[in-house]
C-alpha cells in the first residue's frame, strides 16, 4: 500500500481499506490543462526537512487548526506537512496532493515511498503530503496493536476490545472530530496557507473517499482527480468485505485452473480450501511455529478466522496471492509457518497506520449504515463468512461517533477531469465500485488494470497513466494500451519463486469501463 499504494502491517484483527498505499473535485472546467508555469517556489513558511521529518530534499512544516472546527475555539492540533518541490525550472502552480488510505495512514510519513512513484510528476509540479488529523504527526490517535508474540494474532476479541477501551480513555483528542469532512476542510486550509490556488488530487483506497469529499466541499480549487481503488461514499465497510474478497479468491481459483502447471500441482483447490476451513472450525490446530520477524518459536492455536484474515490480506497483492495455493497445501498438513509469514508481509520500521483515527472514521461514517444481519446476508456463501473485520464491528459499538449528515452518502457529481483506476483482482475495492463512481463524473474515465490488486498507480502501466493524465488534465485522450500487457504473476510451484505467467492468464475483461 500503498493499500492505498503499499501493503501495510495490520494491528491484530483490524483492517480498513488500507494502499496500501495504496496506494485520490465541483466546478465548471473551461480548460483544465491551462495552468500557468513558473509558479512561486515552495512557501517560505516551510523549512528544509530534517531526516526525522521526511526526505531531506523536501520541505516540512505544520499548520495549527482547531480540533473542533465548528466551535472555532479550544484545543488546537498541528497538521504535519511535507512538500516535495518540483525539480524543474518550469514549475506549474497546481501541485499534486497525495491522500493516503487506511483510513489511518499518514501521508507525510509516506513521503519517501511516494516520491519515487511520482518522480516524473515532480519534474514540473510540487508533491504535497499532509498527515490527516489523527495520523502520523498530526495529533495521532494511536492504539498500537500487539507486540513481539505470535499470541497477539490469536488474542480473543474480548481482550483486544478491552485494550481498545483503555486506549480510548488516553487518546489525546476527541474521536468525534476526526471525520473525513472535517479533515478535508483542514486540507483546504493547508492549500490556502501554502499559497496554491488549485491542486490535483491523487487518492488511493480510503484516500479516494477523501478526494471525493474535498471535491464536494472545495471543488473550485481542484484541477483534476485520480481515484485509485475506489471507496465510494456509501461503501459501508465491512458490509461487502467477504463478498468482494470471495470474488478475488474465485479469480485466483479460475486462473490456477487455466494454468496447466498450477492445476496439476494443486488440483481441486477450492474444495480443499473449504475443507481446511471446516476442519479448523471443528477443531483449531495447535502448532509450534517461529515468529517470522524475531525467530522465537511459540505454540499457538490456528483458527479459521486467523487463516481467513491472512488470505484476505494476501489477496491485496497478486504477488503474495501467487503463493497461496502452495501455502494452503502446506496448511492441510498443519504447516502454517508460511501463512503466518504472510501475516507480517509489508511490515516496516515506520508505523504509518493509526487505529484510533481509523475507528473514528469508520465508526462515524460506515457503521451507522449497517446491522449485523446485513453483514451476514452479504457474506452468505463465501469462504470468509462473517470472519473478516469482526473487531471493527464490535469496537464501533462503543467508539465515539462524529456527526455525519445523510447528504454525505450521496454520490459526488463533478465535471472535473477524473481518472478512475481499478485493479481487476482487488479484494476490497473491486472494479464495480469504480464503475459506480465514474457514472457521476462526466469527464471521468474508468480503467481496469488486469492482473492487478489493490493499488494501480504502483504498477508501471498505472504510473504511466497517472503521469500522463496529470500532465494533460484530460482522461479521455490517454493512451491506455499498456493495460493489455499486464497480467497476474505466475504461481509458486516450488520455493524458488513464481513460474512465468502464461499469456492465457491475460484477462479480456479489463481495460476501459463506463
Amino acid at each position: 500500500m500503498l493499500r492505498s499504494c503499499v501493503l501495510v502491517s495490520t494491528p491484530r484483527w483490524q483492517r480498513g481499506l488500507g494502499f496500501g498505499a495504496a496506494f485520490a473535485l465541483a466546478a465548471g472546467v473551461v480548460c483544465a490543462s491551462c495552468v500557468p508555469a513558473g509558479a512561486p517556489l515552495v512557501s517560505p513558511k516551510l523549512h528544509a526537512c530534517a531526516s526525522t521529518e521526511g526526505p531531506t530534499d523536501g520541505y516540512c512544516g505544520g499548520l495549527e487548526v482547531y480540533e473542533n472546527r465548528e466551535a472555532g475555539g479550544g484545543r488546537k492540533i498541528r497538521l504535519a506537512i511535507v512538500v516535495l518541490p518540483s525539480v524543474s525550472s518550469d514549475v506549474h502552480g497546481d501541485p499534486l496532493v497525495f491522500l493516503a488510505g487506511g483510513p489511518g495512514q499518514a501521508a507525510a510519513q509516506m513521503a519517501s515511498l511516494v516520491q519515487p512513484m511520482f518522480r516524473k510528476i515532480q519534474r514540473t509540479r510540487d508533491i504535497v503530503l499532509v498527515d490527516q488529523r489523527g495520523t502520523g504527526k498530526s495529533n495521532p490517535l494511536n492504539c498500537r496493536g500487539g507486540g513481539d508474540s505470535l499470541r497477539d494474532l490469536t488474542e480473543p476479541d474480548a481482550a483486544a476490545l478491552d485494550d481498545l477501551r483503555a486506549c480510548l480513555a488516553r487518546l489525546p483528542g476527541d474521536p468525534r472530530f476526526y471525520t473525513t469532512d472535517i479533515a478535508m476542510d483542514d486540507l483546504d486550509d493547508v492549500r490556502a496557507w501554502l499559497g496554491y490556488d488549485r491542486v490535483n488530487l491523487y487518492g488511493g483506497s480510503y484516500g479516494t473517499r477523501a478526494a471525493l469529499v474535498y471535491v464536494r466541499r472545495h471543488g473550485a480549487h481542484v484541477r483534476s482527480i485520480v481515484l485509485d481503488g475506489v471507496a465510494p461514499m456509501d461503501m459501508r465497510l465491512p458490509m461487502y468485505a467477504a463478498r468482494d474478497a470471495q470474488r478475488a479468491l474465485d479469480k485466483l481459483y479460475e486462473d490456477c485452473l487455466r494454468d496447466d502447471a498450477c492445476r496439476g500441482a494443486y488440483p481441486q483447490l477450492p474444495e480443499r480450501t473449504r475443507a481446511l476451513f471446516a476442519r479448523l472450525d471443528a477443531r483449531p490446530a495447535r502448532v509450534k511455529v517461529a515468529h517470522p520477524r524475531t525467530g522465537v518459536a511459540e505454540e499457538i492455536g490456528i483458527t479459521s478466522k486467523l487463516v481467513a484474515s491472512i488470505v484476505f490480506k494476501a489477496l491485496y497483492s497478486p504477488l503474495t496471492a501467487s503463493i497461496l495455493p502452495s501455502l494452503i497445501e502446506r496448511a492441510e498438513h498443519d504447516d502454517f509457518q508460511g501463512l503466518l509469514a504472510l501475516a507480517f508481509a509489508g511490515e516496516s520500521s515506520t508505523d504509518t497506520m493509526s487505529l484510533g483515527m481509523q475507528l473514528s472514521v469508520l465508526c462515524s461514517e460506515d457503521s451507522p449504515r449497517y446491522v449485523q444481519e446485513d453483514i451476514t446476508r452479504e457474506s452468505a456463501g463465501t469462504l470468509f463468512g462473517t470472519r473478516l473485520l469482526t473487531g471493527q464491528v464490535a469496537a464501533c459499538r462503543f467508539w465515539p461517533k462524529g456527526r455525519v449528515d445523510d447528504a454525505y452518502y450521496a454520490p459526488v457529481m463533478s465535471p472535473l477531469p477524473a481518472l478512475v483506476l481499478s485493479g481487476e483482482l482487488d479484494p476490497v475495492t473491486p472494479p464495480t465500485w469504480g464503475l459506480e463512481v465514474v457514472t457521476h463524473l462526466p469527464n471521468g474515465r474508468h480503467v481496469v488494470m488486469p492482473g492487478t490488486g489493490h493499488g494501480v498507480a504502483a504498477t508501471a502501466c498505472g504510473n504511466r497513466l497517472v503521469t500522463e493524465f496529470i500532465e494533460k488534465g484530460d482522461a479521455h485522450d490517454l493512451d491506455a494500451g499498456c493495460v493489455r500487457g499486464v497480467q497476474r504473476p505466475g504461481f509458486f510451484l516450488t520455493p524458488a519463486g513464481p513460474e512465468p505467467a502464461p499469456l492465457a492468464l491475460a484477462s479480456s475483461g479489463a481495460g476501459d469501463r463506463r
